[in-house]
C-alpha cells in the first residue's frame, strides 16, 4: 500500500513538472515574439525642416531660424504668412520660377538672390548687390548653407525649345545632416539619375514642358532619395497621374517614401 502511495506521489510530481516546463517554454516564445515585434517597427527619423508648399514649383523651407523661399511666384499674397526669407533661390527664366512682379513685391532686402547667370542677366539692376550667381556643377556656401548646382534641361526632340542645357539649375541643398534635391524643369537626366544621398527629392512631372509620370519614376528609383516630393506637375493637359507616380515608385522599391502635398490649393 505504501509502495502503491509513493508511485502515484513520484507520478504527481512528474506530470506537475512537465507542465511548469511547459509554461515556462511559452513564457519565453511569448517575449521572444514581443522583441522581434518591437525590433521590426523603425521610427522615422524627426527632420528639423519645414516644407511649405506656396504653388507649382514654389516652395519656402524653414530650417533653425532660416528662411529659404525657391521659385517664388504668386505675388505678395501668396507669402503673406511666410517669415521674410535669408535666401531665395531661382531656377530658371521662366515666369512660373522667376517672376519679377512677385519679387517686387516682397521685403527682400535682407535676403541673398542665387541664381545662374541666365537670370541675373534678365533682372531688374536693383538685384544686383543681392545676387550669387552660381552655375551648372559649381557648389557655394552662402549664408552658411551649402548650395549645388544641378544641371536641367530637357531630352526630347521635341521638348528642346523647352530647356537648354547649361540655362538652368536644380539645386542640392543641405541642411543640418539632409540633403534636398530640387528638379526644377528638367527630363530625367543622367546628372539626375547619378544623384547620392538625397534625403528629400522634389520632382516635376509636367508635359509638354519637362518629363512624363513614368521618367519621373525611373529617375527616382536610380537615384534613390529616401522621400520624394512629387512637385510641379500641372501640365497643358491639367495635373499629372500623381497616384500613378506613387505605386510606381513604391512597386519599384517599398523603402522610398512618396510624400504628397498640395501644390494647387486653388485646384478642387
Amino acid at each position: 500500500m505504501k509502495s502503491h502511495t509513493l508511485f502515484l506521489l513520484v507520478i504527481s510530481l512528474f506530470i506537475q513538472s512537465c507542465k511548469d516546463t511547459k509554461k515556462e517554454e511559452t513564457t519565453a516564445n511569448t517575449d521572444t515574439q514581443e522583441v522581434v515585434a518591437d525590433n521590426s517597427s523603425k521610427e522615422k527619423p524627426v527632420s528639423d525642416i519645414k516644407i511649405i508648399p506656396i504653388q507649382h514649383a514654389t516652395t519656402v523651407l524653414e530650417y533653425k531660424g532660416k528662411t529659404i523661399y525657391m521659385d517664388p511666384t504668386g505675388g505678395a499674397k501668396a507669402f503673406e504668412n511666410q517669415k521674410l526669407p535669408d535666401l531665395v533661390l531661382i531656377t530658371d527664366i521662366h515666369g512660373d520660377h522667376m517672376n519679377i512682379e512677385t519679387l517686387n513685391s516682397l521685403d527682400l532686402s535682407k535676403s541673398k538672390i542665387i541664381v545662374p547667370q541666365a537670370v541675373a542677366e534678365k533682372l531688374p539692376a536693383n538685384y544686383t548687390d543681392q545676387l550669387v550667381i552660381i552655375n551648372n556643377g559649381e557648389v557655394k556656401d552662402v549664408a552658411g548653407i551649402s548650395i549645388e548646382a544641378i544641371p536641367m534641361y530637357n531630352l526630347r526632340e521635341e521638348a528642346l525649345k523647352f530647356h537648354e542645357k547649361g540655362r538652368g539649375n536644380g539645386y542640392v541643398i543641405t541642411l543640418g545632416d539632409e540633403r534636398l534635391y530640387f528638379s526644377g524643369d528638367t527630363e530625367d537626366i543622367p546628372e539626375m539619375r547619378a544623384l547620392k544621398n538625397i534625403d528629400k527629392a522634389f520632382v516635376c512631372m509636367n508635359l509638354p514642358y519637362t518629363m512624363t509620370v513614368e521618367s519621373a519614376a525611373g529617375a527616382v528609383l536610380e537615384f534613390k532619395p529616401k522621400q520624394v516630393y512629387p512637385y510641379h506637375y500641372r501640365g497643358t493637359d491639367g495635373l499629372s497621374n500623381i497616384i500613378k507616380f506613387r505605386e510606381t515608385v513604391n512597386k519599384g522599391n517599398s523603402e522610398i517614401e512618396v510624400v504628397q502635398l498640395n501644390w494647387y490649393p486653388t485646384i478642387k
